[in-house]
């Protein structure tokens, strides 16, 4: 009891040495383990300076989920853009009380109000990318600067521009400072993320069951057939699939 007393309160572990040299045999490491033990080996590294960003996609239920039965008190954290559905919200404090955690909202400096005066009303339908710069991006940098490891829920199957998509990788934050980055559920697939959900009895977005494969926020996010990329219903009408999170913020350095 103690001891397990003693893991909960685990101060944050001291900042780790980001030495490229060492990804490939950490990969490596990592491959050989299932997803309880990257999140293990995720929070005896860095302790709380590691933490779960979610979206509530399956896959961050997933991690959630398995973190908080493998007795790992990892922070969590989202993205609350002031323009999420319903029903995520809903969703948020269902997977708080199932799992008796405390998911951390982050939100953007602008409410949306002041984002309309500053640029315009609407700004999504005319600029998505600046709009997912306000909203998203800026705000999971202010809590990257807080973190050594982001622990995301991305998959190779997902998308095709995440077929190659690594276990952990060394990366950048938006001052160019490294920052590691980990996906345990990297070599999961659509099916075994759902049978976790479904074996588990875990609460899912309901838009699912309304042909919402992949949820944004409710004005950038519409649903899509079976088949094909699960992100092909985000940013319709606009040459985008990507809000920025991975591709401009904790991307591959190099």
């Amino acid at each position: 009891m103690l001891d397990r007393l003693a893991s909960w309160l685990r101060p944050a572990a001291p900042p780790v040495s980001l030495d490229a040299s060492r990804i490939a045999p950490l990969n490596e490491r990592l491959a050989a383990m299932d997803a309880r033990g990257r999140l293990a080996w995720a929070w005896e590294t860095f302790g709380t300076r590691a933490a779960i960003g979610t979206s509530f996609q399956p896959a961050g239920i997933a991690i959630l989920h398995l973190a908080k039965t493998s007795g790992l008190p990892l922070p969590a954290f989202t993205l609350d853009t002031g323009l999420l559905f319903r029903e995520t919200i809903d969703l948020k404090c269902s997977l708080q009380d199932e799992l008796g955690i405390v998911v951390e909202s982050v939100v953007p400096e602008l409410d949306l109000p002041s984002q309309a005066r500053l640029h315009g009303d609407r700004l999504w339908e005319r600029n998505p990318d600046l709009c997912c710069e306000l909203r998203k991006v800026r705000p999971l940098a202010r809590r990257l600067r807080t973190l050594d490891l982001w622990i995301t829920g991305l998959r190779r199957d997902a998308a095709a521009g995440r077929a190659d998509v690594p276990i952990l990788a060394e990366a950048a934050r938006d001052d160019g400072t490294p920052v590691w980055k980990l996906n345990p559920l990297a070599d999961w697939t659509r099916d075994q993320v759902w049978d976790h959900l479904r074996r588990h009895r875990l609460p899912h977005n309901v838009l699912h069951d309304r042909g919402y494969r992949s949820i944004g926020c409710s004005v950038c996010t519409r649903a899509t057939p079976e088949g094909g990329d699960e992100r092909g219903g985000r940013w319709p009408g606009f040459d985008k699939t990507e809000c920025g999170l991975h591709t401009r913020l904790a991307r591959p350095r190099g």
